[in-house]
């Protein structure tokens, strides 16, 4: 296969690049990113892994940290290491307390029905109560769903929005009381 027109040529070397910013800014691109923020900002490049994470009071190796007991055997001594965790000087405490405290939030529920499933149910509820059989023969029935389907949309937002629903529910019922 034929090389491409100009490729074969000697590279030349280029004077008006910044080698030294070049290396720095790829050091910097290469380096992993760190996800968790409080550890991001305390991190101090110029120390190892173990030092940044002792100085947080993080474990850097969870079967040090917490050592597994060796078990005995029938009628053996096993001898232990003698290994006992020296007292560790935490100097970056702020760390652990705040992923402490942004553990201890409730979970924030992130998982939601898309505003058309929503008016769609709604509508089906108002105009049909429980009868999914007309609610498949419906005009606003456009993907042409089957009564068991338009049943499991309606049970997904009951169970989404169950104080909702209990709300629309009551205000249906009062409706049907204020025409009778």
């Amino acid at each position: 296969m034929p090389k491409a027109k100009g490729k074969s040529r000697r590279q030349k070397y280029s004077y008006n690049l910044n080698r030294k910013r070049l290396y720095r800014s790829a050091r910097r691109r290469a380096a992993p990113r760190i996800a968790c923020s409080h550890i991001r900002h305390a991190w101090d490049p110029t120390k190892s892994v173990a030092q940044n994470l002792a100085e947080m009071g993080l474990a850097d190796d969870p079967n040090k940290a917490i050592p597994v007991p060796k078990k005995k055997l029938l009628g053996m001594e096993v001898e232990s290491d003698g290994w006992k965790q020296g007292k560790k000087i935490v100097r970056k405490p702020y760390v652990v307390n705040e992923m402490e405290y942004e553990a201890s939030l409730p979970e924030k529920k992130s998982n939601t029905l898309s505003r058309d499933l929503i008016d769609y149910v709604r509508y089906m509820i108002q105009n049909h109560g429980e009868n999914y059989k007309e609610m498949a023969r419906d005009e606003k029935n456009y993907y042409q769903d089957t009564p068991k389907q338009i049943k499991r949309k309606i049970n997904v937002y009951k169970n989404f929005y169950p104080e909702e629903y209990k709300d629309f529910i009551a205000s249906l019922k009062q409706e049907k009381m204020d025409v009778q």
